[in-house]
């Protein structure tokens, strides 16, 4: 890993932390599902309002590759 990689990373473990400082009640939700709820076959449901309104909808069901990659990028996440 080079040194602009390196600054990168650093870069965005900052925006991680303070996207978590904003949004507490994310992670405590984020955990539940996965130790509730995510498996083979799960649906997620993804929606998004614009101020002035308009909303976006779209979900996805999981499958076992979905599920291989939720949990590698977990535990990069738990290597912090």
């Amino acid at each position: 890993m080079n040194l602009s990689q390196i600054a990168r990373l650093q870069a965005l473990k900052k925006h991680l932390e303070i996207f978590q400082n904003n949004h507490p009640r994310l992670q405590p939700f984020l955990e539940a599902v996965n130790r509730e709820v995510l498996k083979e076959g799960s649906v997620v449901e993804i929606s998004v309002t614009s101020p002035e309104g308009k909303t976006l909808v779209t979900n996805m069901k999981l499958k076992k590759e979905d599920l291989e990659f939720i949990r590698a990028l977990h535990e990069l996440q738990s290597v912090r």
